[in-house]
């Protein structure tokens, strides 16, 4: 039974896009892996910004610099 975790940040991404990517991954899983789709799993995890960093900083100053 496939798993797959799917992080982003929670910056507006709506449900239809959330059922897009558990329809892909899974069907990509099914095309690539010749896995069944009944059996896999995607959750899709939506993290503060304030809670992701890159090189040092989090997404939040980032995003704030580049205003």
């Amino acid at each position: 039974m496939p798993f797959v975790n799917i992080k982003v940040t929670n910056e507006g991404v709506s449900p239809d896009q959330k059922a897009a990517l558990i329809r892909g991954v899974t069907d990509l899983l099914a095309d690539v892996l010749g896995k069944n789709p009944a059996t896999t799993v995607v959750v899709i995890e939506e993290v503060d910004t304030d809670n992701w960093g890159i090189a040092g900083e989090s997404i939040t100053l980032r995003r704030q610099r580049e205003k």
